[in-house]
């Protein structure tokens, strides 16, 4: 994953990673989403605070740092705020990102650099039309 992901980005991404795997480990969990153990840590931390998930810790483990992440009704609910917010960046994202190719496209034209690169012509047409 992108390390410049925003806060909400993390959230959802653990909450989402959470809800399929509630036995995850914080060092599994860095794997799964690329940021760092302590940034997790942090995270899961805050996640805790604002009542969006439970930590449980594994009574009959041998391993006595073992913990279970279960999302409470709020961090199910979370998800999909998180979700709908998510998408509407990303559509605002491309937006923006389409204007900016029509208006790169529209300097090739007027400096009559060649553009018989036919892929991209294929390209161009699919998100400027």
């Amino acid at each position: 994953m992108n390390n410049r992901l925003d806060k909400e980005e993390i959230q959802l991404s653990l909450l989402r990673l959470l809800e399929n795997n509630p036995e995850l480990t914080q060092r599994g969990m860095t794997k799964g989403m690329g940021i760092s153990l302590g940034k997790i840590n942090y995270c899961l931390t805050e996640l805790s605070k604002q009542g969006l998930i439970r930590v449980e810790r594994f009574k009959n483990s041998k391993n006595k740092t073992a913990y279970m992440y279960h999302l409470t009704p709020n961090g199910i609910e979370a998800i999909g705020k998180l979700t709908f917010n998510f998408l509407k960046k990303k559509i605002r994202e491309y937006d923006d990102l389409k204007e900016e190719i029509k208006t790169l496209n529209d300097f090739f034209k007027k400096t009559d650099t060649d553009t018989n690169d036919s892929e991209l012509n294929r390209h161009l047409k699919r998100i400027i039309d």
